[in-house]
C-alpha cells in the first residue's frame, strides 16, 4: 500500500515523521514524505522511504501558506497513492480536495490541537480561520490519529470523530552509564508561544546553572530579548536546531530537562509533548506541569517534578530542589530508566502500522 504524508517543514529534523515513515516502510508500506524547500534547507537526510520538498518563495505568513497548499493540491493529484495523510490542519486542505478528485482515502495526522494552541487563540483573525477549518473538515477526515487520550476525547465532543491515539515515543536506544559531567539545564524543542520561556528565562537569574536551548520557533527572537533583559547572556545559551542524533547526545550529557506549557488552550492542556518522552528516554529527570496527561505518567513513575501554576518562583524553586536534593534526582533518574522500557517507539509503532493495515481493509 502507498501512503504519501504532507508536512510543513523541511523534514530533516522532524523526528515523529522519520520515526512513522521508517516504522510503515520496515513494515512493507510504500512511504513519501512531503515537505518544504526554504532558502536555508540543509541537504535532505538519506532515508528509507522517498522524499520530496517543494520550494517555496513566501517562507512565512499567510503568503507561504497559501504557496505551499497550491503547490502541494497539484503535486498530490499526479501521485500514485492508496492513502493520503496531512499532518497538522496545515496541510488538509490540500489532501482533501486531492483525496476526493482522485477518489483514494484520507487521514488526518494531530500532532496538535491546532486551533487551541496559544499563537494561534490569541489571534483573532487566525483563530477564526483555523477553527473553522477544524469545524468543517475534521469530520470529513474519519480516519485519524492523535498524541493524548485528552486531545481524541475533545476531537470525539467536537467534531464527532473516534481517533486512535499514536503517541510521539522516542526510539529505545542503548543509553550510556554516565553522570554528566556539568550540571546543565536542557530544553529542547519549539521555541515558540506558549512554552513558558516568559518564565524560564527570568527564573534562571535565581539559578546557579546553564541553561542550553536546541530549537527555533515564533518566540526565539523574544526569548533572546528576555536574556538581555536579565542579563543572562553567560547563563542561556541557545543552540539553534540539530539532527536527532546529536540531540540525543546532548540530551544525556544534560543534569535536569524542561517542558513548560502555559495553560491557555486546549492544545497545551491535553497534549503530550515530545519532549516529555525524549527526557525520560534518555534518563534526565525534568520540570513539567501539572497537567492530566503528564500526571497519569508521573503518578506510575514519577519521572519529574510536577508544577502546579507556571511562574518565576515556581520554575526556580523545582529546578533548584533538583539540584538540591541528590535523593530525589537520584529516584527520578532511576524511574526514568524504568519507563523507558516501556515508554519507546517499539512499543508505539505497533499501533501504528496496525491503523494503517486497517485503513487497507
Amino acid at each position: 500500500m502507498r501512503i504519501t504524508f504532507a508536512v510543513t517543514n523541511e523534514l530533516n529534523y522532524d523526528q515523529r515523521m522519520i520515526r512513522i515513515c521508517n516504522s510503515l516502510s520496515h513494515s512493507g508500506f510504500e512511504v513519501k514524505l512531503i515537505g518544504v524547500k526554504f532558502k536555508n534547507s540543509t541537504s535532505l537526510q538519506e532515508k528509507n522511504y522517498a522524499q520530496k520538498r517543494l520550494k517555496v518563495f513566501a517562507e512565512k505568513g499567510f503568503g507561504f501558506y497559501l504557496e505551499y497548499n497550491i503547490k502541494l493540491f497539484f503535486f498530490l493529484l499526479f501521485q500514485k497513492v492508496d492513502i493520503l495523510c496531512c499532518i497538522d490542519l496545515d496541510t488538509m486542505l490540500p489532501v482533501y480536495c486531492a483525496s476526493v478528485l482522485k477518489g483514494k482515502k484520507r487521514v488526518y495526522d494531530a500532532h496538535e490541537y491546532f486551533s487551541q494552541q496559544k499563537e494561534v487563540m490569541t489571534r483573532r483573525f487566525i483563530y477564526r480561520f483555523w477553527h473553522f477549518l477544524e469545524k468543517r473538515f475534521i469530520p470529513k477526515f474519519p480516519n485519524g490519529y492523535t498524541v493524548s487520550q485528552g486531545v481524541a476525547e475533545a476531537f470525539q465532543k467536537h467534531y464527532g470523530v473516534n481517533y486512535r491515539v499514536i503517541r510521539n515515543l522516542p526510539l529505545l536506544k542503548p543509553l550510556a552509564e554516565k553522570f554528566p559531567e556539568e550540571k546543565n539545564i536542557i530544553y529542547r524543542g519549539s521555541v515558540n508561544e506558549g512554552r513558558g520561556f516568559e518564565f524560564l528565562i527570568p527564573a534562571m537569574k535565581n539559578v546557579d546553572r546553564k541553561l542550553i536551548v536546541y530549537g527555533d520557533g515564533n518566540f526565539l527572537h523574544q526569548a533572546k530579548l528576555l536574556v538581555n533583559e536579565n542579563g543572562l547572556e553567560n547563563k542561556v545559551f541557545f543552540k539553534g536546531k540539530i539532527l536527532p542524533r546529536d540531540l540525543d547526545r546532548v540530551t544525556q550529557d544534560a543534569f535536569i530537562g524542561i517542558n513548560l506549557v502555559e495553560a491557555i488552550g486546549d492544545n497545551q492542556v491535553l497534549s503530550l509533548a515530545n519532549k516529555f518522552f525524549d527526557y525520560i528516554q534518555n534518563g534526565i529527570p525534568h520540570v513539567t506541569m501539572n497537567f492530566s496527561e503528564y500526571k497519569k505518567i508521573n503518578d506510575e513513575y514519577e519521572v519529574a517534578l510536577l508544577l502546579d501554576e507556571l511562574s518565576v518562583s515556581s520554575v526556580s524553586k523545582a529546578i533548584n530542589e533538583l539540584f538540591g536534593n541528590k535523593e530525589l534526582h537520584l529516584r527520578l533518574r532511576q524511574n526514568c530508566l524504568k519507563a523507558r522500557e516501556v515508554y519507546n517507539w517499539q512499543n508505539e509503532e505497533k499501533n501504528l502500522i496496525d491503523f494503517y493495515r486497517q485503513c487497507n481493509k
